[in-house]
């Protein structure tokens, strides 16, 4: 069974993954800084918003996944999950790289992938639960 939703965001995923490694590769190079931010703000940013996007979508994958694998929720509901995921790391990608303060993109782009992370883990437990225990059918 191809699980086509979370194949879908692990797609968007990676491809806002390398734009992000571009925008760090185009900083190194104007900066010419090959290892590290070189006290450069720019950089900087760039490569927090790399390593943090590199930080959280992992574990959002695999939970998307497992929820996807398990058969036992709308489709809308890990497609919701995967927007969630997706427009979060989007919105705090934007928020952080125009300034290392507080701004509403990377507020609500943190607030979309803590909750993503946080109803998924929960439902993945409660799923994972529920299957041990029978409620949703033989183990």
């Amino acid at each position: 069974m191809p699980y086509s939703i979370t194949l879908l965001y692990a797609g968007l995923s990676g491809l806002l993954l390398l734009f992000l490694s571009f925008q760090v590769v185009a900083l190194r190079r104007r900066y010419q800084v090959g290892l590290g931010t070189g006290d450069q703000p720019a950089l900087e940013r760039a490569v927090r918003v790399h390593a943090n996007f590199c930080e959280y979508v992992p574990i959002g994958l695999v939970l998307l996944l497992a929820i996807e694998i398990s058969g036992l929720l709308p489709g809308l509901v890990v497609h919701a999950l995967g927007v969630m995921l997706v427009a979060g790391r989007i919105l705090h990608a934007f928020g952080l790289s125009r300034s290392a303060g507080t701004t509403k993109g990377r507020f609500v782009g943190t607030l979309l992938t803590w909750l993503m992370i946080l109803i998924s883990a929960l439902l993945a437990v409660g799923l994972g639960v529920g299957l041990m225990i029978g409620r949703f059918g033989a183990v």
